[in-house]
């Protein structure tokens, strides 16, 4: 459902081999609990992050989002994503 390539935005990214509907769940965050920054360090809070291990941690920052992340570390769509 998902790939990793060549950004624009950030060097590398995520992006979807085929069309996904809103509200499809892409994956769950997979890493390792950390309180210190790092490359692929996805803030929970103030004090605690997780270094997300899986491909997940391609997902680019974006003012206007096509995914979120829940409190279960699950990624689901925001809206329709087309393939690429």
């Amino acid at each position: 459902m998902i790939r990793i390539g060549a950004s624009t935005i950030h060097g590398t990214g995520l992006f979807a081999r085929i069309f996904i509907p809103k509200g499809t769940v892409i994956g769950q965050i997979e890493g390792d609990w950390v309180e210190e920054d790092g490359p692929c360090v996805l803030w929970i809070n103030e004090h605690q992050g997780i270094c997300v291990t899986n491909d997940l941690r391609f997902i680019n920052h974006s003012s206007n989002p096509n995914v979120a992340y829940y409190d279960d570390m699950t990624v689901s769509t925001l809206r329709n994503i087309e393939a690429d």
